[in-house]
């Protein structure tokens, strides 16, 4: 080869490595189509994940709910071992024997108290449905609000004609989905009897999980990686110490608040508030509904009561409670919170409601992780000397 062509070949190549290679804009576009490109071929192999699906399927709750129980139970447990030096696996025993003990107390007193209740409420539901809606009805008698009364009664009527479509779609489907049912039922048992021994083992072990799965990743990334999932450790578990203890005071508040006015069912729509108010935001408003659709039925003095006691709580929550327990230990702007609950519950369901706030945790915290990486690596957000004396002037 000639000096001349060897040298437009040399030419070549720095154009193309300046220019393709070595361009931040294309390897960023690179690396966007790269991960469209794995998630259209892992819409093309379902069958793959399938498997792995159903294994989640299985596996997923007694696994969740010993990881929500070790996040309540481990402080305590740390407390413990650190300031009495008593070993362990016996606090650890010692803790099952007191949460059996409280389980059974339970199921003799609180459950069949609450199944009472329940029966109770979805028997007379359509009775207190019926009256506010009659009392609506008197309300808008007037001509002024023809058309909000017209309004209403389309509503009422679509709600009605929809809990008949399911009835029906329930009960004609009640025997063919049968089997789906019980299994339903088996899995749900396996996993409350496989959840102590998973919670056994976390308990006992949970603390060295970090170090151990940091093992599978490059020497030079461990430390890094244990950071991770320290934070991500700390963030999940703030959260979900957090949510649980506010409902907890929640529920109480809601008790006593509505045994103080006399209201029927307290306990039951005590008990319903606390487990609504997993739902950020708007979990207390929700557990209103059928508090206050009861007290309407009652009285309008027992509505007004009912009222105020919502007023208390939510008072005694913003004010007291939430700071006290949550601070701002996620960071997340209530806009955010929102949007996550309506993405997550449209595509999860209950269980995305309930668990997408802390998903969205963990994934903040992975992808400001990799971003940091990115800046630092890429050098794209580095600033060169003349922006920052512009900058500065």
């Amino acid at each position: 080869m000639r000096p001349d062509e060897n040298e437009k070949v040399v030419s070549q190549r720095s154009w193309f490595w300046k220019w393709v290679i070595n361009n931040k804009t294309v390897s960023v576009l690179s690396i966007i189509l790269l991960s469209l490109l794995i998630i259209f071929m892992s819409e093309k192999v379902n069958w793959f994940f399938a498997p792995i699906g159903e294994l989640l399927s299985i596996v997923g709750f007694p696994i969740v709910l010993a990881g929500v129980l070790y996040y309540l139970i481990a402080p305590l447990i740390d407390f413990f071992e650190s300031r009495f030096r008593i070993n362990r696996s016996l606090l650890i025993t010692i803790v099952f024997i007191v949460i059996a003990g409280l389980l059974v107390w339970g199921i003799v007193v609180l459950i069949p108290a609450v199944q009472t209740q329940t029966i109770s409420i979805i028997k007379n539901w359509p009775t207190y449905w019926s009256n506010i809606t009659r009392q609506t009805d008197d309300f808008m008698s007037s001509s002024l609000f023809d058309t909000i009364k017209n309004s209403v009664e389309n509503i009422n009527t679509d709600i009605i004609g929809t809990i008949s479509k399911k009835a029906s779609s329930v009960v004609t489907s009640t025997v063919g989905s049968l089997g789906s049912v019980v299994g339903t039922v088996t899995t749900f048992i396996i996993g409350l009897i496989t959840a102590p021994f998973i919670l056994f083992y976390l308990l006992k072990d949970g603390h060295s999980l970090p170090g151990y799965l940091s093992k599978f990743f490059p020497v030079r990334y461990r430390k890094a990686t244990i950071g991770l999932f320290d934070e991500i450790n700390l963030q999940v578990s703030q959260y979900i110490r957090g949510q649980l203890t506010v409902a907890f005071f929640v529920a109480v508040l809601f008790v006593i608040g509505f045994s103080v006015v006399g209201l029927k069912f307290a306990l039951t729509l005590g008990i319903l508030a606390g487990f609504l108010n997993l739902i950020p935001y708007l979990g207390s408003f929700l557990a209103m509904v059928p508090a206050l659709v009861i007290a309407a039925f009652i009285s309008p003095i027992m509505l007004v009561k009912v009222i105020i006691v919502f007023f208390v709580e939510q008072t005694v929550e913003s004010r007291l409670i939430s700071p006290l327990i949550l601070g701002s230990s996620l960071a997340i702007h209530p806009v955010t919170i929102l949007i996550v609950l309506l993405g997550s519950g449209r595509i999860f369901g209950l269980m995305g409601v309930i668990f997408g706030i802390p998903g969205y945790a963990i994934i903040k915290v992975i992808v400001t992780r990799i971003f940091a990486w990115y800046k630092e690596s890429s050098g794209l957000y580095v600033e060169s000397e003349p922006e920052k004396i512009n900058k500065k002037s």
